[in-house]
C-alpha cells in the first residue's frame, strides 16, 4: 500500500501481518468516576432523564482498569474533579506522543476544567503541555497509527488545530471529516488495532474522507451498524488483545477471524454519557 492523502504523506507498502499478530506493553491514563453524571447534553448519547448508576460506573469502570492491568499494562490516575462529571472519559484530555504533550482546548464549557487537570498531570509527569489556539479534544480525534496521527473534525476538534498539532509533536496529521452526530469523535467511529490496521464505521465519514482511508488502508475492517451503534469501535488494542464493548459481538467475530484476541468489557452505564472503552483510556504513546 502506498499512502498519500494529498498532503504530501507517503508510506512503504503494508503487507498481511494477521498472522504474527503480537501484543506491546502499554501506558495508560485513567480518571475514576467518583463524580460522573449525566447532567448536561452535549451529545446525542446524553438524556438527563435517564438515570446514571454511580455505583455500577464505578465497578465497571474498575473491571476496565483490571483488565488492562491484567494483560500487563500500567495504568496511571489523574484524580476526579468535583463539578467534571465528564472527567472519566480521559482520553479527551489530550495527546501525548513523540515525547510531547498537547493539552485538550474544550469544545462546551462544561469540559473546560478538566484541561487543567490534564495539564497538570502531564507537567508532574515529565511532559510540557502545550495549548492549541483551536479546539482540540485530546485523543477523542486524534489517533496515532504507526508513524501518523489520524484526526477527526466536524463537530468538536477543529481542523485548524491539526496543523498545530502536527507541528508541535512533529507527525504528520491526516484529516478526516465526520458527519454523524452519534459519532462525534473520531473514536467513536474508528478504532486503531495496531500501527497499520484500523476498523472504522464508513457512514460515519464524508465520501472523500472514506476514501483516503481507503487509500491509507485497503484492509481496513468495515464494521456494521449494529456494532457502531454500541460504540464498538470505541477500542483500546495493544496490537493482539483488543479491549472492547462486550455488546460488540459482530465486531468481536471480525477480530478473531483478523488474527486479534477480542476482551469485552460491560461499560454501559458510561455509555449513557457517550462514552466506551477508548474514551475512558488516554494512551501515552512513545
Amino acid at each position: 500500500m502506498t499512502l498519500s492523502d494529498g498532503a504530501g504523506v507517503v508510506a512503504a507498502p503494508i503487507s498481511d501481518v494477521r498472522d504474527a499478530r503480537s501484543a506491546r506493553p502499554r501506558r495508560y491514563v485513567m480518571t475514576a468516576p467518583h463524580f460522573y453524571a449525566v447532567e448536561y447534553v452535549i451529545n446525542p448519547w446524553m438524556d438527563t432523564a435517564t438515570p446514571v448508576d454511580a455505583r455500577r460506573a464505578l465497578h465497571q469502570w474498575e473491571a476496565l482498569r483490571r483488565t488492562y492491568t491484567e494483560l500487563g499494562h500500567t495504568v496511571e490516575l489523574v484524580e476526579p474533579v468535583a463539578g467534571l462529571p465528564d472527567m472519566v472519559y480521559a482520553a479527551n484530555g489530550g495527546l501525548i506522543v513523540n515525547g510531547r504533550a498537547v493539552v485538550a482546548r474544550f469544545a462546551h464549557a462544561e469540559r473546560a476544567g478538566e484541561s487543567v487537570a490534564h495539564a497538570d498531570w502531564m507537567s508532574r509527569n515529565g511532559f510540557q503541555p502545550a495549548e492549541t489556539r483551536h479546539v482540540n479534544e485530546g485523543q477523542g480525534d486524534l489517533l496515532v497509527v504507526g508513524p501518523i496521527i489520524l484526526a477527526g473534525h466536524g463537530f468538536r476538534t477543529d481542523r485548524r488545530a491539526h496543523r498545530e498539532i502536527a507541528d508541535h509533536v512533529g507527525m504528520p496529521v491526516i484529516p478526516l471529516e465526520l458527519v454523524d452526530p452519534r459519532f462525534y469523535h473520531l473514536d467513536t467511529a474508528l478504532a486503531v488495532l495496531d500501527d497499520h490496521t484500523i476498523a472504522y464505521y464508513p457512514p460515519a465519514f464524508t465520501e472523500r474522507s472514506r476514501m483516503t482511508i481507503a487509500g491509507l488502508f485497503p484492509d481496513a475492517i468495515q464494521v456494521a451498524s449494529g456494532d457502531a451503534y454500541v460504540l464498538g469501535l470505541n477500542v483500546v488494542s495493544d496490537g493482539l488483545n483488543v479491549v472492547l464493548p462486550s455488546a460488540a459481538t459482530g465486531f468481536a467475530g471480525q477480530l478473531r477471524r483478523a488474527g486479534f484476541r477480542p476482551v469485552g468489557v460491560d461499560l454501559s452505564e458510561l455509555l449513557k454519557g457517550g462514552g466506551s472503552v477508548k474514551c475512558c483510556t488516554l494512551e501515552v504513546h512513545p
